[in-house]
């Protein structure tokens, strides 16, 4: 199997897309709320502003939490974090969203690599529920032996036909967009913790698992 590596410059660029995508749709409202301070007197309008200022606020710093989790450096090389640091900024993502989250994890110390492949699960199990659901994170085990399933339940939950391709490095052409840079970059994050993807679709049910592979054992020969 050959994967595709993109070049790092075009990873870069199109990474910082994603975030900005991810963050200008709050900080609009926000400058949209100020405006409407700036010009309106009435007492109804400005306390809309105020509101809708505050909530976009909000919703701008849970993404940018979450973006930092999931996308950043998170600590030095070889950091480890928190699995409750990441319920806390995924949950502060979902929360105004469509989608429940179900966090069924330990609170353990992992690998920086594990813990942000759970979180660019999550965004990819939200992709494939554009009319919202419920979206479950399982982690069993520990060290080398932990297991990561993700799940996407709702109406017909589905992933775009190329997203397991980018997932596992093997489309045969460059990704282009915000949103399929996502795909490919939780396939790098998933190899550099020595992990394998499992997508499995299902009528109200897509799951995505991810475990490391296990060791060939070698049998030899009895003597005779």
């Amino acid at each position: 199997m050959t994967v595709f590596a993109l070049d790092s410059i075009d990873l870069a660029a199109l990474l910082c897309s994603r975030v900005c995508h991810d963050i200008i749709s709050p900080v609009g409202a926000i400058i949209n709320g100020l405006e409407v301070l700036e010009e309106e007197k009435d007492a109804e309008m400005r306390s809309f502003a105020l509101d809708l200022i505050k909530k976009s606020a909000e919703q701008a710093s849970a993404r940018l939490q979450f973006c930092r989790l999931a996308f950043g450096a998170a600590g030095s090389a070889g950091a480890s974090i928190d699995t409750s640091d990441a319920e806390m900024v995924a949950r502060g993502l979902f929360n105004r969203e469509r989608t429940e989250l179900r966090w069924n994890a330990p609170s353990l110390i992992m690998p920086k690599n594990k813990v942000k492949l759970i979180l660019n699960l999550c965004l990819i199990a939200t992709s494939a529920m554009p009319r919202g659901g419920v979206i479950e994170v399982i982690v069993t085990g520990a060290d080398d032996e932990v297991r990561i399933r993700v799940s996407a339940k709702g109406p017909n939950p589905k992933l775009a036909n190329h997203v397991p391709l980018l997932l596992a490095g093997t489309l045969d052409y460059a990704p282009s967009t915000p949103q399929d840079i996502q795909a490919y970059y939780t396939g790098l994050v998933a190899r550099a913790a020595s992990m394998i993807l499992t997508v499995a679709a299902h009528s109200e049910n897509l799951t995505i698992e991810a475990e490391s592979p296990r060791a060939e054992v070698t049998v030899e020969p009895a003597a005779i």
